[in-house]
């Protein structure tokens, strides 16, 4: 590789005047688009059960968006609540629920500090920064084709009774796609741990998200739980964010009946009760399980040809870089860019100057430090097919001039 070609390459790049950001995971709007009728869904204001969804009550949910999420996550809908439109403020709720009160059964964790949590990378900034707000220790795990390296989890969980929890993606995870295993969920489910109030955080987020023809299923964690004889193991959390409006759906949380309760106690302080006009609106215009698996088929119309296009220049300018390689996502919103050691950080850099605002480097890491600083998560989703097409071939010749500087 000719590091005058390339700079070349570069400034001819640079004089297109791109403005593209590929920063987060965001439905592009034709795919928002697919639920505008959700706006005019509502109808009656009157639940099934004759509740007048306009008013204040039902902390945990209406029964019928209840129902739903029970059938999407195939839990009963009794251990199911639905409140507000975005998971993440659930996963938050049970942590700081946690630090204040305890989980069932067991002292604030406030009183039992210093607490840490594992965190499989790469993984979501969002759930570190939950961490890191809280002031709880975050702990690394590698990544393996099969989930976190189980070796590793086990020996750390056995041995220190401060981890008190883990976050997990078990499908399509943030940003490498993987894909948790059967026999990943079993050992989660039955390894022993120094801490009695350890809790696995289950975002399951993307279960419905695919971009081929496969449609990959990953063991329910709730029963796996309940079958190793650590039924409250497990908080599962779910949102129509990618299904529906991503600033206006759904978010549910799924667990065992104790945990359930404690979660109606804690959360009964906190509100009076969700936005249930917004909860009928889903359950009418979502309807069933094989509804939300049309529209999801729908999206993945529109979302494939972007990941193959990204795909399709990845090989075609670093195919053959030592030290380069990607993910090559089954579903989800995110492709995993690997660079040599230490140069994520410039590539960002160089995109960035060429109109193409990526993800920081390292945010896929506890405290935003990549230890190798070799890690860029991209976000086709957004842009147009023409944008993302574009920023691909861009995001190639950054890191080409990074290496070859």
């Amino acid at each position: 590789m000719n590091q005058a070609d390339v700079k070349q390459q570069y400034d001819s790049f640079k004089k297109l005047g791109l403005k593209l950001d590929m920063s987060r995971g965001k439905p592009s709007p034709e795919q928002l688009d697919l639920s505008n009728s959700l706006l005019d869904a509502v109808g009656s204001f009157k639940a099934a059960d004759g509740t007048d969804t306009r008013n204040y009550g039902g902390a945990v949910g209406l029964t019928e968006a209840r129902t739903l999420f029970g059938n999407l996550l195939d839990v009963p809908a009794a251990q199911v609540a639905v409140d507000s439109s975005a998971s993440l403020g659930l996963m938050h709720d049970v942590i700081v629920f946690g630090l204040l009160h305890g989980m069932p059964g067991s002292a604030p964790w406030v009183a039992q500090r210093p607490i840490s949590f594992l965190c499989p990378v790469p993984g979501y900034d969002r759930h570190f920064a939950i961490c890191e707000s809280t002031d709880i220790k975050m702990i690394n795990v590698p990544m393996t084709a099969g989930g976190p390296d189980m070796d590793v989890v086990e020996k750390l969980v056995a041995a220190d009774g401060g981890i008190k929890g883990m976050w997990c993606v078990p499908k399509y995870s943030n940003p490498s796609g993987t894909v948790y295993s059967r026999e990943t969920v079993r050992r989660l489910a039955a390894m022993k741990t120094g801490a009695p109030d350890f809790r696995l955080m289950w975002d399951d987020a993307y279960r419905f998200h695919h971009l081929s023809d496969e449609k990959v299923v990953v063991p329910n964690i709730l029963d796996a739980c309940e079958k190793a004889g650590h039924p409250d193991r497990a908080f599962v959390f779910a949102s129509t964010s990618k299904i529906t409006f991503a600033g206006a759906g759904l978010a549910a949380l799924a667990a065992s009946p104790a945990n359930f309760h404690w979660w109606q106690k804690h959360v009964s302080v906190r509100s009076i009760g969700p936005d249930k006009v917004n909860q009928l609106r889903h359950v009418r215009f979502l309807k069933d399980k094989a509804h939300v698996e049309a529209l999801m088929e729908a999206h993945r119309k529109l979302l494939q040809p972007k990941f193959d296009a990204v795909l399709e220049h990845f090989a075609e300018y670093l195919g053959n870089l030592e030290g380069v390689n990607w993910t090559h996502p089954k579903g989800g919103y995110f492709i995993d860019l690997v660079t040599p050691p230490g140069l994520a950080k410039r590539t960002v850099a160089l995109a960035r100057e060429v109109g193409i605002t990526l993800t920081p480097a390292g945010a896929a890491f506890p405290y935003g430090k990549d230890p190798n600083d070799s890690h860029i998560r991209i976000a086709p989703s957004y842009p147009s097919l023409t944008e993302i097409t574009q920023a691909a071939k861009g995001i190639a010749i950054c890191l080409q001039l990074a290496i070859a500087s």
